[in-house]
């Protein structure tokens, strides 16, 4: 079974949904998703680094990444966590 991490911006969080459970469904994958902020809450600094430290380690145990670029649209954070998955040498795809 292939593993794989989720990234996109979370405006794209109704989108990242949707293709985790096409993704589950239809392909067999075990999906990996960004942590989401549903309650809007201010995230101080060490919560921040938290979140980002647990999604690099997403991708780490990940087989490949799975970048949500609707309309083409690829973030600073996005554009990062690409180039980490490149120097893993993890697979790559892209919804578009």
């Amino acid at each position: 079974m292939k593993v794989v991490t989720i990234c996109g911006s979370m405006r794209f969080s109704n989108d990242i949904i949707k293709i985790a459970t096409e993704l589950e469904i239809d392909k067999g994958y075990c999906v990996l998703q960004p942590v989401y902020n549903c309650d809007e809450k201010v995230l101080c600094d060490n919560e921040l680094q938290n979140v980002k430290k647990a999604h690099y380690n997403k991708i780490n145990i990940s087989d490949a990444i799975f970048v949500v670029n609707v309309g083409g649209y690829i973030g600073k954070s996005v554009a990062e966590e690409i180039e980490y998955a490149k120097s893993l040498n993890k697979e790559i795809l892209y919804l578009e």
